[in-house]
Formats: structure tokens, C-alpha cells, sequence
């Protein structure tokens, strides 16, 4: 099994593959079976997995039960942000793939805070270590140590409030009868309920509320010989976005769904280790050199024999997150094969060119808007100076003073520079608007700071619909730009202008590139429409927590929408349930 560390994998060319799936019931999980298999399991000399968990249940519970005291609240306003719901990284080949995998996930942190974990495979056993925090929360040196080998998968998630529990906390593992799988996912699948419900139907028993489980069972209970088949197989039936790392006792598969949503992007360290990343940042760190990325549709093997590249369907026209450049990447990473920095300093000298205003000085609000806010300054002539200093250790929860403090939670995590702003007109760049609660406590905060006049800049169109294809963002009835136009923005959050960047000319920006990405927060038009009920954020069904029934209804969009135009803002729904609640 073990991999020659010095040699470089060919890559074979493609070979397209098609088949059907019968549904059928898996063993089951009693309390009595499971103690049957418990004692089964000691008399076999080598476990197929083995799983080290940091923060048990009653830890996840008792930092709940901290936000429920009336001095503690909850700290939301990174929530007016979308949110990126998780990143990947699959190493096949170097004697230090769990420790180069720790490192990974540090550099892909951005993406996802509340839980991490990595799954390596020594002696052909599958070894995982989760938790919930950040990677440095999970991991230490004694924890690594209990991943050797040369094959390792890791992942880092977000989620929504109450979803943060450890079973849900990815690479999942599961055992099966022909050995075991490992896999992390990136994305969202907007058939998920439909395919869950199928398997419960055939006797499929669910442990955690993610789609990613889903797969599991698809592949589990697929006829298709050899495993690379049960994995074509199994992603034939899914629908959605889905950048994916498997991992099983002697091959690392990468799979990305049709549309390439989401990122995946593959690389080669010197010592011929083949690396998969959700941003190339991650290959920078571990010092692997990028190669391309995972093209749309293919699955990628790495075992032994080298390289082999899979067509997975017919290749449909690519619908790559256009937000991935406008906000969730670092500016470091090529994203679909576009250098991020270069997206977001055009994005800001568009905004300069096409809504000047008479300035002093130019700000961002770090981090994601600082990039478009140096493009701005430089195509305007007008300096750029650091108007706003953000606090990075701020955690999610805070004991606020019984005194109450106006824009308490933006004031913890940003402070104003008044040596910059008072007096002085300012333009002030972010990267989008979404509820615009936070924009307004922005602008208010600059203005206390003796700023003259403060005029936003938004370096993306307008946000009008909610996204399903692994995106964090709230219903369409909670989005500013779905209710109000710019003029009624500006007044609420009381700035002296407002200007966001032009739809088209964001897409004239891309060039040639423009059709190949999704733009559905943007129009309200989808790659593909959501049907019946469809996970809309994270996976807050039932980890049991917090929250009620009808919080959980409310995290559920019924039916479709269709969108007249950016322009007039008008959302038509053809089914509608209420979902006020803000997760």
C-alpha cells in the first residue's frame, strides 16, 4: 500500500463511465447489535477505523447553556456576511500527511471555524481525529501523533448556531462490508432530503443531519465493482455542489460535481506528493506547486499505480461561485484558475471609475474589502489609509456591561482611526451589503469618529436571492437589496452615497469567463432549481441543541422563485413558508 514517495504519477487519460443504483437496507444499529458487533470486533487484530473525538457532547452543551445567560450574547455580526461552509484537503504520498494536512487546514481556516478534523490510513486502517473549534483547538502533537501515514483527508466546516455538534463534524468515516471510506465535502446537495427520505424508506439509519452522510450510504450500498465505481455511481444520483476528498485504505479519490460550484484545485509537492485543496493558499503553505485544477465533472484517483482521471457525466457548462472572488478566497489563492487579488483590485477600480465622489482618503473594511478599497484608491488618485482597525480575537461570545454600549459587537471587532477620519471625507469599501445591519453601525461608528461626509462603496451587485449551493446566507425576505432599492439603502444605513458594483460590469470584468459562473445571488436565476423542500444553510435539522420545531422549519425554503431583473428588485415565489427567524 505504502506509496513511492519519489515518483511522479502519470496521469492516465479519462474513461467515462454510466450506471443505475438499487436501494436496499444496511445492517442495522441497535443497542443489542452494536454490543454483538463491539465484542465481534475484539477478535479482529487490525479495526478498519479508528476515531479520537475532542469536545464530547456535555462540553458542546455546557458552551451553549453560557449564551443563554442574560449578560452573554451571541456575537452576529460577522452573520451579515455569507458564510462559506467548509474547506477540503486530500495528501497522497509523503510519509507526513496528517501533519502537512494540520497545516492545510490552517491556511483554508477562513472557511470555516466551528469544527475541523483529518482522517489518515496507516496499515490500512482508518484513523480520525475531530472536534469542534478551530484547528488549533482540535489539534495537538499528541493527537498527531495518532495519525500516521502516508494518505491523509481533512476538512474545516461551518455552520449555523446549533449545528456546531461533534457528530456532525466532518471527514466522516464509515465502515462497510468491502473495508472503509473516509470523505469530506465542500458544497451542498439540493436533493438531499428526497435522497435521505428514499434511503430511510430502504432501511438506511442516519447518524448525523448532514447531506454528506448521504453519500456514504449511496456508496455503501452500491453493486459497482471496483470501489472508483461505487463513488461514479453514487455521485450520478447527486444534484447540487460538491467538491469532495475520499479516502479509503489505498487510494485518495478528488471529485467535483458538473457545474464545479465549488473549488478544488490539485497540486505536487517535491518529493511527488499529490495534494487536493479548496484554494491553492493551502498548496503555498505545504510547499506544493499547483498544477490545475479539478476539472468540473471528473474524479481524480491516486493510489500506486499514479493518477487516473475519470469523466464522471457528460460535462455541462461551468457554474463557478462567483462569490469565491468577491469574498470567501484570500486574496493569495487562484480561484478557477483567476488570480483572487487581481478580481478584487478591478472590482474596486471599476467602482472608482463608473461612482466617482469628491474624497479625502479611502478605507475598507478589513479584511475582504481591503483589496478592492487599494483599486479604488489607486484609480481615483486619492490615498488609501487604514480608517479601521479590526480586533482578531474576538471569539463568538462576549459578556456584555449591564451598562448597555450602542454597536457593541461592531465596536469590539472594529475601531476607528480618528486620526484618519475626522474632518475628512471617506470612502469606505466592502466587499457586499446582505441584511445591512452591520453597514449601518459601520457608518455610524465612522461618523463618531468625526468623519465629514462617509460614502459606501459595494464591490459586488446587489444580493437578491439566497444560495444552495453551499453558502451560508438568509432567506431572500432578510436581504436588503431583495426589499429596498439603493436610495432606501442609503437612508437606512444612513450613509451620504451609496453605489454598488454594476452587474454587467462585472461581468464584462470576466470576459470569455463571464458564462461560466453562477450568479444566482445576483438575478434570483439558478443552475439548478431547488425542489420541494432544500437544505438551504448548514445542517441545523436536528443535532438535538438548540432550537425549536419551528426554528427548524425556518431554516427550509419550500418551492422555487423566478426574478423579473436585477433592476426592479421584485422576488415572485411560487411557494412560500415564513422564515423570519435569523440564524
Amino acid at each position: 500500500m505504502a506509496a513511492t514517495a519519489t515518483s511522479t504519477p502519470t496521469v492516465k487519460p479519462p474513461v467515462f463511465f454510466s450506471s443505475t443504483t438499487r436501494l436496499c437496507s444496511l445492517s442495522p444499529t441497535s443497542h443489542d447489535f452494536n454490543k454483538l458487533l463491539s465484542n465481534l470486533l475484539k477478535t479482529i487484530p487490525k479495526p478498519l477505523q479508528i476515531t479520537y473525538s475532542k469536545n464530547p457532547l456535555s462540553d458542546v452543551i455546557r458552551e451553549t447553556t453560557k449564551n443563554s445567560d442574560n449578560n452573554s450574547l451571541n456575537f452576529n455580526d460577522d452573520d451579515d456576511k455569507p458564510r462559506e461552509e467548509c474547506g477540503v484537503v486530500g495528501i497522497y504520498g509523503d510519509p507526513e500527511a496528517s501533519r502537512l494536512c494540520y497545516l492545510a487546514l490552517h491556511a483554508l481556516q477562513h472557511r470555516g471555524q466551528e469544527g475541523a478534523g483529518i482522517v489518515s490510513v496507516h496499515d490500512n486502517v482508518l484513523q480520525s481525529v475531530t472536534g469542534v473549534g478551530l484547528v488549533s483547538d482540535v489539534f495537538s502533537e499528541s493527537k498527531m501523533d495518532k495519525l500516521p501515514g502516508d494518505m491523509a483527508i481533512g476538512h474545516v466546516r461551518y455552520s449555523t448556531a446549533g449545528s456546531s455538534m461533534l457528530k456532525n463534524v466532518q471527514p466522516f468515516v464509515a465502515a462497510y462490508r468491502f473495508g472503509s471510506v473516509g470523505v469530506a465535502h465542500n458544497g451542498n446537495l439540493v436533493n438531499y432530503q428526497a435522497l435521505r427520505a428514499e434511503l430511510e424508506e430502504n432501511g438506511s439509519i442516519f447518524n448525523t443531519s448532514s447531506d454528506t452522510e448521504v453519500v456514504l450510504h449511496l456508496i455503501a450500498i452500491s453493486k459497482a465493482r471496483p470501489f472508483l465505481l461505487r463513488i461514479v455511481e453514487a455521485c450520478e444520483k447527486l444534484e447540487g455542489a460538491y467538491s469532495m476528498v475520499f479516502l479509503t485504505e489505498d487510494k485518495l479519490v478528488a471529485v467535483r460535481d458538473p457545474f464545479g460550484f465549488r473549488p478544488l484545485v490539485m497540486g505536487r509537492r517535491s518529493n511527488g506528493a499529490v495534494v487536493f485543496a479548496s484554494e491553492t493558499c493551502a498548496l503555498d503553505l505545504i510547499e506544493a506547486t499547483y498544477e490545475r485544477e479539478v476539472y468540473p465533472g471528473e474524479v481524480l484517483v491516486v493510489d500506486k499505480e499514479g493518477v487516473q482521471s475519470l469523466c464522471l457525466m457528460p460535462h455541462l457548462e461551468p457554474k463557478s461561485c462567483i462569490f469565491e472572488h468577491i469574498y470567501f478566497a484570500l486574496p493569495n489563492s487562484i480561484v478557477f484558475g483567476r488570480p483572487v487579488y487581481e478580481s478584487r483590485r478591478a472590482f474596486g477600480e471599476i467602482l472608482a471609475m463608473e461612482s466617482p465622489v469628491d474624497c479625502d482618503v479611502v478605507i475598507a473594511v478589513p479584511d475582504s474589502g481591503v483589496v478592492a478599497a487599494l483599486g479604488y484608491a489607486a484609480k481615483a488618485g486619492v490615498a488609501f489609509q487604514l480608517g479601521l482597525i479590526r480586533s482578531h480575537y474576538v471569539g463568538r461570545t462576549f459578556i456584555e456591561p449591564s451598562q448597555k454600549i450602542r454597536d457593541f459587537g461592531v465596536k469590539l471587532k472594529l475601531s476607528p482611526v480618528r486620526a484618519v477620519l475626522e474632518g475628512k471625507r471617506v470612502v469606505v469599501v466592502d466587499d457586499s451589503i446582505v441584511r445591512g445591519t452591520t453597514a449601518s453601525k459601520i457608518v455610524r461608528l465612522i461618523k463618531e469618529a468625526g468623519a465629514k461626509e462617509v460614502h459606501m462603496r459595494i464591490a459586488s451587485p446587489p444580493i437578491i436571492g439566497s444560495c444552495y449551493y453551499g453558502v451560508d446566507t438568509p432567506s431572500a425576505e432578510e436581504l436588503i437589496s431583495s426589499r429596498m432599492s439603493v436610495e432606501e439603502i442609503r437612508e437606512f444605513i444612513g450613509s451620504d452615497s451609496l453605489a454598488f458594483l454594476r452587474f454587467d460590469s462585472l461581468k464584462n470584468l470576466l470576459g470569455d469567463d463571464s458564462p461560466n459562473f453562477c450568479y444566482a445571488c445576483f438575478s434570483g436565476k439558478y443552475p439548478i432549481e431547488p425542489k420541494g423542500k432544500v437544505k438551504r444553510v448548514g445542517d441545523f435539522l436536528d443535532d438535538g441543541l438548540s432550537g425549536s420545531l419551528e426554528s427548524i422549519d425556518g431554516g427550509w425554503i419550500q418551492g422555487t422563485r423566478d426574478q423579473k431583473g436585477v433592476g426592479d428588485r421584485t422576488l415572485n415565489w411560487k411557494e412560500e413558508i415564513n422564515s423570519s427567524q435569523v440564524i
